[in-house]
């Protein structure tokens, strides 16, 4: 068999973890690399047995980083979904935790010089438009990976990576309402159709029989819910000027109950047809904005202010996740500013990665 080698960095950001590449060392031909990308992870087996993929959507990401042409940005970094079994490749969302492996690995692909003792890196998300800073931990302009930091998800502690994100509002379909309502009803249920760093369709547990507090295995288990949740999830695709969403990972799903562990709320997040064992990133900047926004699914759920920064924070299957929001609100409802987070990332290998020609 031959293969192809191809230089690659592999790291947990996040919640998540995946190769980073270069763009520059993949095809630019996207059908070309779609098939390339489905024998990198292995798509096609439960287990990706025979590529690197983990066996769950939240560990068959792929990052592709290029410096970037545009004025403000440093790095352009374009994202992949590769599903775990059907071999499909999603090029339309982004990933909020493989960001946060970003700017270290710029900084190890030589696309960065590091500075001491901290490397600010400008990225411009090209899948939806958003801009996002992020502060790397460089003493000694090199990368560092262990601190004290913990994130919810991951075990252990790590250096910091903090994420500044703007520009999110939109970045799918246009609008940060895409009906132009605060709630819908679809298909029976009341559902809030959102467009702020990931396009979602957000509902309260309660509505589909749930707390919002079940464990993962209970709502992977509940099969007739994902059925009913699918359901209302197309509808809200083609309501949201998605089209037929059947085949893509967007819009994601959320529900939403009051906290009950000392948060502001508590969620759920699917991926939309396995449940996330703990938070996306760009899913919390949107469940954020759906608490802040008043007559949404979530109005009564928390007493928030009139302007922030304001931090929301949300109680998940694994902890917890904040979400500090600058934003303001007037008759029209709010304006949003930016959205900041706190996470970790760290460097597990680097070398070649051998794909099959065929």
């Amino acid at each position: 068999m031959t293969q192809d080698a191809v230089p690659f960095w592999f790291l947990r950001g996040g919640t998540s973890r995946g190769p980073y590449f270069r763009r520059s060392d993949l095809p630019e031909d996207r059908e070309a690399l779609a098939r390339l990308l489905i024998g990198v992870v292995g798509s096609g087996h439960p287990l990706n047995i025979d590529g690197i993929g983990g066996g769950n959507a939240v560990t068959t990401k792929v990052a592709m980083l290029s410096a970037s042409d545009d004025d403000w940005a440093d790095i352009d970094y374009f994202f992949a979904q590769v599903s775990v079994e059907d071999r499909q490749v999603d090029f339309k969302p982004t990933c909020g935790n493989i960001l946060s492996g970003v700017g270290p690995a710029a900084i190890e692909m030589g696309l960065v010089p590091a500075t001491d003792p901290v490397t600010r890196v400008r990225i411009r998300a090209v899948n939806t438009g958003a801009r996002v800073e992020a502060e790397v931990q460089t003493p000694g302009g090199q990368v560092r990976y262990d601190g004290e930091t913990a994130i919810d998800g991951v075990p252990g502690t790590a250096a910091p990576v903090g994420l500044q994100f703007m520009d999110t509002v939109g970045g799918a379909t246009g609008a940060f309402l895409p009906t132009g309502n605060p709630v819908d009803e679809i298909e029976g249920r009341r559902v809030t159709c959102m467009d702020v760093a990931m396009p979602m369709v957000i509902a309260l547990a309660a509505d589909f029989g749930l707390t919002g507090y079940e464990s993962v295995a209970e709502l992977e288990a509940n099969t007739d819910f994902f059925a009913r949740m699918e359901t209302v999830r197309r509808a809200a695709g083609v309501a949201m000027g998605m089209g037929d969403v059947s085949t893509s990972v967007t819009p994601k799903f959320g529900l939403l109950a009051p906290a009950r562990d000392g948060g502001t709320v508590a969620a759920r997040y699917f991926m939309p047809w396995r449940t996330h064992p703990s938070m996306a990133v760009t899913g919390a900047q949107c469940l954020a904005s759906c608490v802040l926004t008043p007559g949404t699914v979530a109005e009564g759920l928390a007493e928030t202010p009139d302007a922030g920064p304001e931090t929301v924070v949300l109680e998940h299957a694994s902890g917890r996740i904040e979400v500090i929001v600058d934003y303001s609100r007037d008759a029209d409802g709010i304006t949003l500013r930016s959205a900041g987070l706190v996470r970790t990332a760290r460097l597990i290998a680097r070398g070649e990665l051998l794909i099959p020609q065929a």
